[in-house]
C-alpha cells in the first residue's frame, strides 16, 4: 500500500514539473493603463522633438493623454517655463536706437488660443477641419495665452518692433483676427501679417521663411527670437539669433 502511494506521488511530482511553463506576461489592467501612458507620453515627445513628421491626428488612444495635458496644468507650467528662458534671453539684448531690433510671433496657439475649439475636435483625435476652424476663427474669441501676452507686453517695453506673422487667409480672417488681437490686449505691435493672395497654396515654412527674407534683406530688421507653436514656423531662412518652439500635441502644419 505505501508503495503504491509512494509510487503515485513521484508520477505526480513528475507531470508538475513536466508542464511548459509559460513566459507570456500576464497584463493586469494597471499594467495596460501604464503601458498606454508610457506610449502616449513617448508620443507627445517625439511629436515636440519633430521626430513625428506630417502627422495628421493624435492616437485616439492618447486622447485623455493630451486633455489632460492641455488642461491639466502641464501645458501652462511648460509655457511659464519656457518663457523664463525668453526672458532671460531678452535681458541680453541691447536694444538699438534705430528701430531696427524685431522679433517674431506666431498668432494661432502662440500668441492667442484655440484650445475651446480643439476640445469639441477630441484634442486632435478628429482630423483638421478647415471650413469649421474658419467658422472659429471668424467669431474673434480666441482668448490670448497670458505667459505670451506677458512676454508681449515686455518686448514691446523694451523698444523690440514686434511683427505677428500668420498663416491665416488676410482675406477672410483678416479683420477678424485683427479685432481678436486687439480685444485680448495684443496692442502696440509692428504689423500683423497674413496670408495673402501671393503666398497661397505655399507651405508654411517657404511662406513664413519669405516674409522674414523681407523684413531682414528687405526692410533691413534685425530678427532677434521667434516663437512659435510649429516647427514649420521656426525652420527655413531667416529664422532669427534664437527661435523657440512651444508645445503643442493637437495638430501639425508643415
Amino acid at each position: 500500500m505505501r508503495q503504491r502511494i509512494w509510487e503515485a506521488l513521484v508520477f505526480l511530482l513528475l507531470a508538475m514539473l513536466s508542464k511548459p511553463v509559460s513566459t507570456r506576461p500576464h497584463w493586469r489592467p494597471s499594467e495596460a493603463h501604464d503601458s498606454a501612458a508610457s506610449y502616449c507620453l513617448s508620443w507627445r515627445l517625439a511629436v515636440e522633438a519633430n521626430d513625428i513628421y506630417a502627422w495628421r491626428t493624435v492616437p485616439t488612444q492618447c486622447l485623455k493623454h493630451v486633455e489632460n495635458y492641455m488642461t491639466g496644468g502641464q501645458y501652462e507650467r511648460d509655457l511659464n517655463f519656457i518663457m523664463e528662458h525668453i526672458t532671460d534671453y531678452i535681458d541680453t539684448v541691447e536694444v538699438s536706437d534705430d528701430g531696427l531690433d524685431a522679433w517674431i510671433l506666431d498668432v494661432d496657439d502662440t500668441c492667442i488660443s484655440n484650445l475651446i475649439y480643439y476640445r469639441g475636435k477630441r484634442f486632435g483625435c478628429d482630423p483638421y477641419d478647415p471650413d469649421g476652424f474658419k467658422r472659429w476663427a471668424l467669431r474673434g474669441g480666441c482668448p490670448a495665452i497670458p505667459a505670451v501676452l506677458r512676454l508681449f507686453n515686455k518686448l514691446v517695453g523694451r523698444g523690440f518692433k514686434v511683427f505677428l506673422v500668420t498663416g491665416r487667409d488676410e482675406a477672410t480672417l483678416g479683420q477678424a483676427t485683427l479685432d481678436n488681437l486687439q480685444n485680448q490686449g495684443f496692442i502696440g505691435y509692428q504689423s500683423l501679417i497674413l496670408r495673402s493672395m501671393a503666398y497661397k497654396g505655399q507651405s508654411a515654412v517657404k511662406y513664413k521663411s519669405e516674409i522674414r527674407s523681407q523684413l531682414e534683406e528687405g526692410e533691413g530688421y534685425r530678427i532677434w527670437g521667434n516663437v512659435g507653436d510649429q516647427w514649420s514656423d521656426l525652420q527655413g531662412n531667416c529664422t532669427g539669433n534664437r527661435a523657440f518652439k512651444l508645445p503643442n500635441p493637437m495638430y501639425f502644419v508643415p
